[in-house]
């Protein structure tokens, strides 16, 4: 099935959308969607139609009692009944993956502990397929865990489902080996009352490009969408969003802070927010902060909001890039804390708010060490980042609108 407007695209609503992957040309990288993504990087998955020759393994051992996870055929009802692929590697990803894994929170469920989902890579010489349908039953409350390790060359999709009145904490770490690449679509469809906390964790991989989405099915809807991600030499992390407010009275707040370090590290987050006619009392906000380490890396923040009625509740976005506060390293020098310490305590300080929306203690904690271990080749940079000479002015590039 193919849905498209019969004039080139205006707005986001308008965008092709289909299940079709010979509906999507070859990408070119002068689309507007994929021009900061370096394409030859991606190991054919934009030019091509690569067979699978490699997969990723999915391991959930200790499920907590009311959740379950199970592969199912493609011909369930629930498969594709989220998300319409709107870019062609998400339509290549859905007709190439060969089954499903489902994971149901059952209705009432209130689960104590997380259940937590890894998806192990199989190498990356080979491309692999993948797809995964997350459903959330009537007034269930959970949190889930996926985290993504080894190499991998992957394309895929993911669909969640929250149920009326259920809530969901959700929280995706990818932490590939070094050779990595990864494209995935996240779509989210909230239910009415429903709510969903997403925290997406990003710091693996040569490539990186994730792609978030949301609409909504009924009144109250809910949706927090947090990130960090922390870019090394060579690296590229992007992270877009769509939020799509179709249906009144619903609420949406994105905030992403990413950093990065060495030469040629690059992220790149872009967040849509679509506000359409029909979608009264909307409440929305969304706002990106960079924090830029060492010279030759570079980060692009783009944000987007679109709104067609006048009666919203709240609309706004930020997008902040800069280098270290040198009021903050000052006062901490002052103190007797060593320049490296103190850059390091800095940082830890930039991101602690989104790594707190985590409800893991155990992967807070591992978190945090990780981060800790990057900033140690922070010391070890021999290009310094060049701190401006007024604190918070020079060096830094701030865009906001309420």
């Amino acid at each position: 099935m193919t849905i498209q407007a019969s004039a080139p695209p205006k707005t986001k609503s308008q965008a092709l959308r289909s299940y079709d992957v010979a509906d999507f040309p070859a990408l070119t990288g002068l689309e507007e969607e994929w021009r900061f993504t370096p394409l030859k990087r991606l190991r054919g998955l934009a030019t091509g139609a690569p067979v699978a020759t490699a997969s990723v393994s999915y391991q959930h051992p200790d499920l907590p009692a009311g959740v379950t996870a199970r592969r199912i055929d493609r011909s369930d009802p629930r498969v594709g009944s989220v998300l319409t692929p709107f870019d062609r590697i998400s339509a290549l990803a859905y007709g190439q993956a060969s089954d499903v894994l489902l994971v149901e929170v059952a209705p009432e469920a209130t689960p104590a502990d997380a259940a937590v989902i890894r998806v192990v890579g199989g190498g990356a010489d080979g491309v692999a397929y993948g797809h995964t349908l997350v459903e959330v039953g009537r007034f269930a409350e959970a949190t889930l865990v996926f985290e993504q390790v080894g190499s991998t060359t992957l394309a895929d999709n993911v669909e969640v489902i929250v149920a009326d009145g259920a809530s969901l904490t959700l929280v995706t770490v990818a932490d590939w080996a070094v050779d990595a690449v990864q494209a995935e679509h996240l779509k989210f469809r909230l239910g009415r009352d429903a709510r969903v906390t997403h925290v997406q964790v990003t710091l693996g991989g040569d490539l990186v490009r994730q792609f978030t989405s949301v609409d909504y099915a009924g009144r109250g809807g809910d949706a927090e969408l947090y990130g960090l991600y922390f870019a090394d030499t060579g690296q590229h992390l992007e992270h877009r969003q769509l939020v799509d407010h179709t249906v009144p009275d619903c609420r949406s707040n994105v905030g992403y802070r990413g950093a990065l370090q060495g030469d040629g590290a690059h992220t790149v987050w872009v967040g849509d927010v679509l506000i359409r006619a029909e979608a009264t009392g909307t409440d929305t906000y969304e706002i990106n902060r960079n924090l830029v380490l060492t010279d030759g890396a570079r980060a692009d923040s783009v944000p987007n909001l679109e709104i067609e009625t006048g009666e919203v509740a709240g609309a706004g976005h930020a997008s902040t890039t800069g280098r270290f506060d040198d009021e903050q390293l000052f006062y901490l020098m002052a103190r007797g804390i060593p320049e490296a310490e103190a850059r390091k305590l800095v940082v830890r300080g930039f991101f602690a708010e989104m790594i707190n929306k985590i409800p893991v203690v155990a992967l807070r904690e591992r978190l945090g060490d990780a981060i800790e271990q990057r900033l140690r080749r922070t010391e070890e940079q021999t290009a310094v980042a060049v701190s401006p000479t007024v604190p918070g002015q020079a060096g830094s590039v701030t865009r906001e609108a309420r």
